[in-house]
């Protein structure tokens, strides 16, 4: 069993930067390929960015290619999305999701095996 907490949403102005983390607990975080996924009011989650285990590996939305980076620390239970140059479109709830194995290149929301609750991030233009 995995708990994800997301954290770092907020209010930004159009062009700002947000990081934000995700902790895991739990002792077998390595284990686990990460991602990012993202909801904007009255759409479906989509995906955002995906590391893969050792965090070598990393896959990103055509969308936010360019300007956001996922990272993650395995020994500290930590997965990051850095997001610079953020735009109006970037509006959602951030969800942190883990699943079990290796990464894919092409997530989807149903593939997941542990979810984080979310956080707001909101961009001002």
């Amino acid at each position: 069993q995995v708990q994800l907490i997301e954290s770092g949403g907020g209010l930004v102005q159009a062009g700002g930067s947000l990081r934000l983390p995700c902790a895991a607990s739990g002792r077998t975080f390595s284990s686990y390929s990460m991602y990012w996924f993202r909801q904007a009011p009255g759409k479906e989650r989509e995906f955002v960015a995906a590391i893969s285990r050792n965090g070598i590996i990393a896959y990103y939305a055509d969308s936010v290619k360019g300007r956001f980076t996922i990272s993650r620390e395995n020994a500290k239970n930590l997965v990051y999305l850095q997001m610079n140059r953020l735009k109006p479109e970037d509006t959602a709830v951030y969800y942190c999701a883990a699943k079990i194995g290796g990464v894919g290149v092409n997530p989807t929301s149903s593939g997941m095996d542990y979810w984080g609750k979310g956080t707001l991030v909101t961009v001002s233009s």
